[in-house]
């Protein structure tokens, strides 16, 4: 019987100074507005992350001018034709859709606004990035240039959000 009260209170020691042990601070997300590192084909660029519908219906809107090297990186759940248009936004721009494992498959111009939609050829397009117009151009960023899905990964979970919701699919 002694034996008993003895385990019985170990257990209960062990477990009263775990629930006094210091916490991993959880870091409370970044907000939308926030801007992020991620190169492609190692030319940095600083992206906000769209990936919530009102974000995402948002976009660019409303903003007189973007920093150089700065866009939004558009995430959805799910690879399929896409297609941007430009109301109430500015700012030329270009467009760069990209598959689920980071790669461009295509760029195209968008202008100040212009509500006619610029669709993807493509099927799959689960990325897409907003720039200054003439960005891919100036960096000799062309169609196969590959996103950093660990730098987008990172910033996915800085911002909340788990990366496992989105079809994100590194290259081995």
């Amino acid at each position: 019987m002694k034996h008993r009260h003895h385990t019985v209170f170990t257990l209960a020691l062990i477990l009263l100074l775990g629930a006094c042990a210091p916490q991993e601070p959880t870091a409370a997300p970044e907000p939308s507005d926030t801007y992020y590192p991620i190169s492609i084909d190692g030319t940095s660029l600083q992206l906000q992350l769209a990936l919530i519908q009102s974000e995402q219906s948002k976009g660019l809107m409303h903003r007189d001018s973007m920093p150089t090297d700065h866009g939004m990186l558009f995430l959805f759940k799910q690879p399929e034709p896409r297609a941007f248009w430009m109301r109430n936004t500015r700012i030329p721009l270009d467009i760069g859709y990209f598959d689920a494992s980071g790669r461009l498959l295509e760029i195209h111009s968008l202008y100040p606004y212009d509500e006619n939609s610029v669709p993807s050829r493509s099927q799959k397009v689960l990325i897409a990035i907003e720039t200054n117009r003439g960005w891919f151009t100036r960096n000799n960023i062309t169609p196969g240039a590959q996103i950093d899905l660990n730098a987008l990964t990172q910033a996915i979970k800085r911002r909340g959000k788990s990366p496992s919701n989105y079809q994100l699919q590194p290259a081995h």
